[in-house]
């Protein structure tokens, strides 16, 4: 039986969460360069859960699937349909509309504004002054980041949508997952079965663009949405969840505009405006401002009220 008395282990999830960010930026640079070319939302998306599955598979077939029944079948349904294949095809859909920075800000802005609204209702967790001061600050530093420059073609509104529901799903996913105190390996094991089944028939029957696009950019695309963004980071975000649970987690993610900024300034030639780096330089103070209430505030120097003893068990990464 674990030892539900120990500490989370807060050094992992650190690692784990600046790992995801890295993952991320580049997926969302990578998939705005193909979908600039021969691929469609749907074929970036069915070339993720085809890496994913590359990956996971043998996992289940090693480990059987008496914890994915533990789990259950419309558990584990529900945790696919909100980080599952509908996801990523969200995401890439928003991507036809609005530039990739829209979707790294918006992606992270709602899913911090969500997660700490959904776990202030479902665990009844306290949210200090301090903190609701400096998340307003990061949200507004997000908001920045998108706003109009005047040199805007077409109307993202319709992708920043997209974006901002695709948010709403993940801090969903978390919430659910420390709920239901589900073990990282088990979530991304469901998430990654139940996505991989259907892609035979959205294959043949759904038009696609894989047979115009270069040999290259296929294999190129399954390593980067699928082994890292599909499997890799998905387990190290659950993994963040649940040492640290989502609020805390959910920080990690205001990081990825500004690694996308810059890895998109180098891949894709797109720089920022001077309006978005100072964004990007109010994001940062906010999430300094929040490292450092973490570290001594009160409200930090006990555990979480509602967090149940499996979410407090240390995991091996």
């Amino acid at each position: 039986m674990a030892d539900y008395s120990q500490q989370p282990n807060r050094k992992l999830a650190l690692l784990a969460g600046l790992t995801m960010i890295a993952i991320t930026a580049v997926q969302f640079v990578a998939a705005r360069f193909s979908l600039r070319g021969d691929l469609t939302a749907i074929d970036i998306a069915t070339l993720r859960f085809t890496g994913a599955g590359a990956v996971f598979l043998p996992i289940v077939w090693y480990t059987g699937l008496a914890k994915l029944k533990a789990l259950g079948w419309q558990r584990s349904l529900t945790l696919a349909l909100l980080v599952g294949l509908p996801y990523p095809m969200i995401i890439n859909w928003g991507l036809t509309y609005a530039p990739a920075t829209h979707a790294a800000a918006l992606c992270p802005a709602s899913i911090v504004s969500f997660s700490f609204l959904l776990s202030r209702f479902v665990f009844s967790e306290r949210v200090s002054r301090a903190q609701i001061i400096f998340i307003a600050v990061l949200i507004a530093g997000l908001l920045l980041f998108i706003s109009p420059t005047g040199n805007r073609q077409g109307d993202p509104l319709f992708g920043d949508l997209l974006f901002a529901g695709s948010g709403i799903m993940f801090s969903g996913y978390a919430i659910l997952v420390r709920r239901w105190s589900v073990d990282s390996i088990v979530a991304t094991s469901a998430v990654v079965l139940l996505s991989f089944m259907p892609l035979p028939v959205i294959y043949f029957f759904v038009p696609n663009g894989l047979d115009a696009a270069p040999i290259t950019e296929i294999l190129t695309q399954i390593v980067i949405q699928g082994f890292l963004a599909g499997a890799a980071a998905m387990f190290l975000y659950t993994y963040a969840v649940r040492q640290l649970g989502p609020q805390i987690a959910s920080l990690f993610l205001p990081c990825v505009p500004i690694a996308t900024a810059f890895t998109g300034m180098m891949v894709l030639g797109e720089t920022p405006t001077v309006l978005q780096f100072a964004s990007i330089a109010i994001m940062t103070t906010a999430m300094i401002a929040l490292a450092l209430i973490g570290h001594g505030g009160e409200r930090w120097k006990t555990p979480l009220p509602a967090l149940s003893p499996a979410a407090q068990a240390p995991e091996k990464l």
